[in-house]
């Protein structure tokens, strides 16, 4: 019994083998910071590379690119050794609202750059339009829609739509004149065969007479005696 349990006490002692350690997943860089990203960090920009960059440095990158106004709104990939060109839709969940419709907007206006456009007058709207090839520059075309707001404007103005007015009668007219009541004076006054003193700016109308009138300001002016 006694032999048995020395026996027992001399059997070698087995060694614990050590748990392998799970490996750290190994993030790439950003291109700019050069900080680890994880993948829900990892901003792809061309759809011609393969570079990546984290969302701060992305954005920020598109945001200074478009704020200089260079390169006629083409955003290039801010590796030095890329000279690829990036994409706003791929871009776009990682630009704030604010810089995603600058930059779309600064290539829209590239696309256009050589053509005649005029802008939308209204306030809060201000959609660019493009002249048709057969017309005459903005400068011949007067009423026009605005393809976005749905509202009349003249294009060669470039105020709201002065229906009854002709631009030379609208030109003419002060800045606290130009309204709808405003224009509607001016409508029946022409129709009515009315005139302005040039002094005053009152409407003078002539029912019987001679050609001699004399204004409320008793100032006689010969381009008012003119009748």
């Amino acid at each position: 019994m006694a032999m048995a349990e020395a026996a027992e006490g001399q059997r070698p002692r087995q060694r614990q083998r050590r748990q392998p350690q799970p490996q750290r997943q190994q993030h790439p860089s950003c291109g700019i910071c050069m900080e680890p990203m994880p993948p829900s960090e990892a901003h792809r920009g061309g759809g011609g590379c393969a570079h990546a960059f984290c969302r701060a440095c992305l954005a920020g990158h598109v945001r200074a690119k478009v704020e200089s106004g260079g390169g006629a709104g083409a955003v290039r990939c801010p590796d030095p050794s890329c000279g690829g060109a990036l994409d706003p839709e791929l871009c776009r969940g990682a630009l704030p609202g604010d810089v995603f419709e600058r930059w779309c907007a600064a290539l829209c206006e590239a696309m256009f750059a050589g053509a005649r456009r005029t802008y939308c007058s209204y306030p809060g709207c201000s959609e660019m339009m493009v002249a048709d090839a057969d017309d005459e520059g903005c400068a011949g075309v007067t009423q026009s829609e605005c393809q976005a707001c749905r509202r009349l404007f003249c294009a060669r103005c470039g105020v709201p739509w002065h229906a009854g007015v002709s631009c030379a009668e609208f030109g003419r007219l002060g800045e606290g004149e130009r309204g709808r009541e405003d224009l509607l004076l001016v409508q029946a006054a022409r129709n009515g065969g009315w005139k302005r003193c040039p002094r005053c700016r009152f409407y003078v109308e002539k029912s019987h007479g001679c050609l001699h009138i004399t204004c409320r300001c008793a100032i006689c002016d010969p381009r008012l005696c003119r009748w």
